[in-house]
C-alpha cells in the first residue's frame, strides 16, 4: 500500500486539483488537516485521521497542518518536530521535504497563518480542539460543517463538485483499497471453517488489512447477526446454520476506501431457505448495477432495488400484492430499510461530514417516507463516480414487531410464511461500482456473489 514516505509523483496532481478549485471560487482557502485526540491520558492518543477534504489537496496525511489555497497556489503550514519526537516517534521529514513533495510554493510555520487567514473559507474539522483553532484564526465562530452558510458553503459546493468524480490518481487508490479487500474477505471466508466465534472471522480480515498497511475504512461489521445494520460486536459464538455477514473494507494510507459486503453460511452451505431469499437479494443487486449508466438517477436505482426485493418476496409468499403498490406503500423498507448505497472515495461515506450537500443534488431534501428517508444519494450519476451498491434483506425485530407497523401492512405480510425464514436474520451483498462514460466497471468483481462461488470459497 503506499505510504507517506512514498515515492511516486503526486505534485502533478495535485496541481491539477487545486487549479480546479480555483476555476470554481475567488476567494482564498485555508483546510486544515486536525490532530489526534487522546485516549485516557495526554500521551496516549486514538489513530490519527487527516481530514478529507485537506486529503484531497494535500496528498499526506499530515497532523496539525494547514494549508492555503489562492490561485491555484499551495502553501503549507506546519511546525517542525519537537526535538524530543525523534526519540518517541523516529526521524520526521522537514517541513520544507513535505512542501517539496506535495509541490508547495511556500512552507511556513503554522503562526504564520493567522496573518494571511484574513477573507479566506474553510471546512470544519472534526476534532474539537481544531476547529477552535480554525475559529480563532478565522475570527468568526464557525458553523457545523452540516449547516455552514457564506463563503463556507460556496466552498463546500466547490469542494463537493470536484470530489464527485474521480480523477485517475483517485481510481488508483480506490482500486488499491479494493485489492486488499478482496484478499481480506477471502481470508475471512477460509477462517470460518475453524473459527468459534465472530472476532476470529475478524481478524483474519483485518489481518490482510494490517499486512499490506492499510486500515478499515470503517469498523468492520462481521456478524451472525446481520439484522443489526452496523453491529460493532465480535462476541457471538458461530454456530450451524448461521449465516455471516460481513461489511468490511480497506483504506489506504492516504485515505481512500473501499466498500464490500459479503454474507456466507458458517457451514459452507446455504440452508434452502437462506438460498432463496439471497437469491433475491443477488437479483436486486444485478438489476442494479445493469441499469446504471451516466444520466440515470440514483434515487431510481433504489427504487428498483425495492420493487425487485418485493417482487422476489411475493413469489416467496411472504409479501403480497403487487410489486409497485407495495413499493409504493414502502412495504419493501420492512424488510429493505435502507438506501442501495452511497457515494464513495476518501471517506467510505464520502462527503457526509457536508451532510446531503454532496451526496442530494441542489434543490433536493430527504424523504420523510419509510422508504426513502434512509437514501444517502440523490443524484443524477455521471462518468468518474464512485458508489456502491448494497440491496439486503434483513428482519430487524424492532421493525417487524412494532405494533403500527403490523397493523398497517397486515394485508400486505404473510407472517405465517415469513417464519419458513427464521434462519434469515440478515443477508447483504455490497459492490463498489464506477460509472464510465457509457455504463459501469464492477471494481469489486473479483470477489463474486453467485452462491456456488461463495460456498467453494467458504
Amino acid at each position: 500500500m503506499k505510504t507517506v514516505g512514498r515515492t511516486e509523483p503526486i505534485a502533478d496532481t495535485l496541481k491539477a486539483r487545486r487549479q480546479r478549485l480555483a476555476e470554481l471560487v475567488d476567494f482564498p482557502v485555508i483546510l486544515w488537516s486536525g490532530a489526534s485526540s487522546p485516549r485516557n491520558f495526554a500521551a496516549n492518543h486514538f489513530p490519527f485521521r487527516a481530514s478529507s477534504h485537506f486529503l484531497y489537496f494535500a496528498g499526506l496525511p499530515l497532523e496539525n497542518a494547514a494549508i492555503r489555497l489562492e490561485s491555484g497556489r499551495l502553501e503549507l503550514f506546519m511546525d517542525e518536530p519537537a526535538p524530543d519526537t525523534a526519540l518517541w516517534h523516529g526521524e520526521s521529514p522537514s517541513r520544507q521535504a513535505i512542501a517539496e513533495q506535495i509541490g508547495a510554493d511556500n512552507a511556513y510555520p503554522t503562526a504564520y497563518l493567522k496573518s494571511m487567514a484574513d477573507g479566506a473559507g474553510t471546512i470544519p474539522v472534526q476534532d474539537a480542539v481544531t476547529r477552535l483553532l480554525q475559529s480563532r484564526f478565522l475570527n468568526r465562530m464557525l458553523s457545523p460543517s452540516t449547516n455552514l452558510s457564506g463563503i463556507d458553503r460556496q466552498l463546500a459546493e466547490a469542494i463537493a463538485s470536484l470530489r464527485l468524480s474521480h480523477d485517475a490518481a483517485a481510481l488508483a487508490e480506490i482500486c488499491e483499497a479494493v485489492s486488499v479487500t478482496v484478499e481480506a474477505h477471502q481470508a475471512g471466508m477460509a477462517a470460518t471453517r475453524k473459527a468459534k466465534i465472530e472476532s476470529q472471522v475478524r481478524a483474519a480480515i483485518e489481518g490482510v488489512m494490517m499486512a499490506y498497511n492499510a486500515t478499515p475504512a470503517y469498523s468492520s461489521i462481521v456478524t451472525v447477526h446481520g439484522e443489526v445494520l452496523h453491529n460493532d460486536q465480535y462476541h457471538h459464538a458461530i454456530q450451524p446454520g448461521d449465516l455471516i455477514l460481513v461489511d468490511a473494507g480497506a483504506e489506504t494510507q492516504s485515505g481512500w476506501a473501499s466498500d464490500v459486503t459479503r454474507t456466507w453460511a458458517a457451514t459452507g452451505r446455504f440452508s434452502a431457505t437462506q438460498r432463496a431469499i439471497y437469491e433475491v437479494v443477488l437479483a436486486a443487486h444485478d438489476a442494479c448495477i445493469a441499469a446504471m449508466q451516466p444520466g440515470v438517477e440514483y434515487r431510481d436505482i433504489h427504487l428498483l432495488a425495492a420493487t425487485v426485493i418485493a417482487e422476489g418476496l411475493i413469489d416467496l409468499g411472504i409479501l403480497n400484492g403487487q410489486p409497485q403498490d407495495l413499493v409504493d406503500r414502502d412495504a419493501h423498507a420492512l424488510f429493505f430499510p435502507h438506501g442501495v448505497g452511497h457515494l464513495l472515495g476518501l471517506d467510505v461515506h464520502d462527503m457526509e461530514d457536508l451532510g446531503d450537500l454532496a451526496g442530494y443534488a441542489a434543490g433536493r431534501v430527504r424523504s420523510d417516507r419509510f422508504g426513502l428517508n434512509y437514501l444517502r444519494l440523490d443524484r443524477p450519476l455521471q462518468p468518474g463516480m464512485v458508489v456502491t451498491i448494497e440491496p439486503g434483506f434483513y428482519q430487524v425485530p424492532a421493525i417487524l414487531n412494532d405494533p403500527e407497523r403490523r397493523a398497517k401492512y397486515s394485508d400486505a405480510v404473510n407472517w405465517e410464511r415469513l417464519s419458513d425464514f427464521s434462519d434469515v436474520r440478515g443477508i447483504r451483498i455490497e459492490d463498489d461500482v464506477l460509472v464510465t462514460e457509457t455504463g459501469t466497471e464492477v471494481l469489486t468483481a473479483a470477489l463474486p456473489t453467485e452462491i456456488e462461488a461463495i460456498e467453494a470459497m467458504v
